[in-house]
């Protein structure tokens, strides 16, 4: 569904020519940690690229190291993560880390890794941050593309949905309202945050994965998660998490958001309005990116032929 965007504004003008750079790390930075769907232990290397290079997932530990671009067109549906898969390769749960460089604005870098899955760490993007702050974060010369929300965009369903709509903040604001029923403790929330750097290490970057004790059952039937405990995620049972603590009392809605963020970074670009979902996932969330960059195309052709 699209609707028309609000009257044109001084302020949307300014918007429209506002632009920021590049940026990459200025040098390596390493994490460590275990798979949580496969169970492998992985290292990770974040090292500094080029403008324009994007992000790029290598497979250090497969024959001619292939290379997989974090771009949406490379996404790959699994369930319960983002996957993305080039060239016969695949690299799992890119989610947290593709977060991190959406959240902390950080446009070109390679991700060497010698397994096939991302590793989960605590279950939230703490590590990644820490790690890439460390490493430092440089400005590039050139600029770095945008696309700024222009008409209403809005996927899925009444029980699914997800949206994106002009905004004149200069800042992509998100929004999420959590819906898990009145049967757990997980219940009913909503956050909403304008996403910065600052905001997302503060405000996003601590929250971690949750699910329910029976969701995490059924996944270790499956023989998925057989090394992860309830101290390396929230696991919720009726009292609430299981072994573990919140780190905020809405800390499954921002966790929510994380993965939002990661999932529109695969855009390739800053995406500025205004997107709020409810109950939506990683498949509603690449669909509304697809929906984006349609636009986007569709404008540019436009504006040649005008």
């Amino acid at each position: 569904m699209r609707i028309p965007a609000t009257p044109v504004t001084d302020d949307w003008h300014l918007l429209m020519h506002t632009t920021r750079n590049q940026r990459t790390i200025a040098k390596s930075a390493a994490v460590r940690g275990v798979g949580y769907f496969g169970g492998q232990d992985v290292r990770v290397e974040f090292r500094p690229a080029e403008v324009d290079t994007g992000i790029v997932f290598v497979r250090d530990d497969l024959p001619d190291c292939p290379r997989i671009e974090a771009c949406v067109a490379n996404r790959k549906e699994v369930p319960r993560r983002t996957t993305l898969s080039a060239g016969g390769a695949a690299v799992e749960m890119v989610e947290h880390v593709m977060a991190v460089f959406g959240g902390l604005q950080i446009d070109n870098c390679e991700v060497h890794l010698d397994a096939p899955e991302m590793p989960g760490c605590d279950g939230s993007s703490l590590s990644f941050v820490e790690a890439l702050d460390a490493a430092g974060i440089v400005e590039q010369d050139a600029v770095r593309p945008r696309k700024v929300i222009r008409e209403l965009i809005r996927l899925g369903s009444e029980e699914s949905w997800i949206e994106a709509r002009p905004c004149c903040s200069g800042k992509p604001i998100l929004q999420y309202e959590l819906d898990y029923g009145r049967d757990n403790r997980i219940g009913h929330q909503t956050f909403e945050i304008s996403l910065s750097p600052g905001s997302f290490r503060h405000g996003l970057a601590p929250s971690r994965t949750f699910l329910l004790d029976r969701e995490a059952a059924a996944l270790r039937a499956q023989g998925l998660g057989q090394r992860v405990t309830c101290q390396d995620l929230l696991v919720f049972g009726p009292d609430g998490p299981i072994d573990n603590r919140l780190r905020f009392p809405d800390e499954c809605v921002r966790h929510k958001i994380v993965d939002m963020v990661g999932d529109l970074a695969l855009a390739g670009r800053d995406l500025i309005g205004r997107f709020s979902a409810y109950r939506s996932g990683h498949r509603l969330n690449a669909e509304l990116v697809q929906a984006i960059l349609a636009q986007a195309k569709g404008q540019t052709e436009l504006k040649r032929c005008a």
